[in-house]
């Protein structure tokens, strides 16, 4: 028995884009899509070591900073939680022996710190979204680099709506000089280690980071 043959209705490129909808509708849709990728591949990898979503960003977040004062409160505002949460994802680190806290020069507060275990086992979470690294691969070097001039701004745009906790990033950051140099490829200068810098080198999360006023 035939088939029968699906007709589709003829529409100029006009009638196309005008249904297609608003290219930001199309862009949060395919942000969205990103997001679900991103928060599977974390989950999937925490309870593979036998941990939480949050358990694996504390660990993380504590590796990024290399050693740098960090408190439960300040790990809150970074991974953008409420201070019941970190300390309830805490306590199981404690007991597993991946951080330790020791007390600041005046007493009042807690550093929190990984362990020599706890750095190892943050090795092996922080891999996890690496598999955007070969989607990424689909991108010239000229598209990477526009790619993340345009994730910094949007950050930035979350950052002042309050929608996002504030990132340790170049242009938040005190030390951030934009456009002072001459050199196209380098017009940014990082005063903290006294160096110009281009837009591919803009970090998104730096142990050195201070926020700007």
């Amino acid at each position: 028995m035939e088939r029968p043959v699906r007709r589709t209705r003829l529409v100029n490129a006009s009638d196309f884009e005008l249904a297609s909808g608003p290219v930001e509708s199309r862009l949060v849709t395919g942000l969205t899509k990103l997001g679900i990728a991103l928060k599977h591949g974390e989950r999937r990898t925490a309870v593979a070591r036998g941990l939480s979503a949050t358990q694996a960003q504390i660990l993380v977040a504590l590796s990024r900073r290399d050693g740098a004062r960090c408190t439960p409160s300040e790990l809150a505002d970074e991974l953008g939680v409420g201070a019941p949460t970190v300390s309830e994802a805490l306590r199981p680190l404690f007991e597993r022996g991946l951080i330790r806290r020791t007390a600041a020069a005046d007493g009042r507060v807690r550093i929190l710190r990984l362990t020599p275990n706890g750095r190892r086992e943050a090795e092996r979470v922080a891999g996890w979204p690496d598999f955007l690294l070969h989607a990424l691969d689909a991108l010239d070097a000229g598209e990477r680099e526009a790619l993340l001039r345009s994730v910094v701004k949007m950050i930035a745009a979350l950052q002042q709506q309050g929608r996002i906790p504030v990132a340790r990033m170049c242009p938040t950051c005190r030390y951030f000089r934009p456009n002072v140099h001459d050199d196209p490829e380098r017009p940014h200068h990082c005063a903290f280690v006294d160096a110009p810098f281009g837009d591919r080198a803009i970090r998104l999360d730096c142990a050195d980071h201070e926020p700007a006023a």
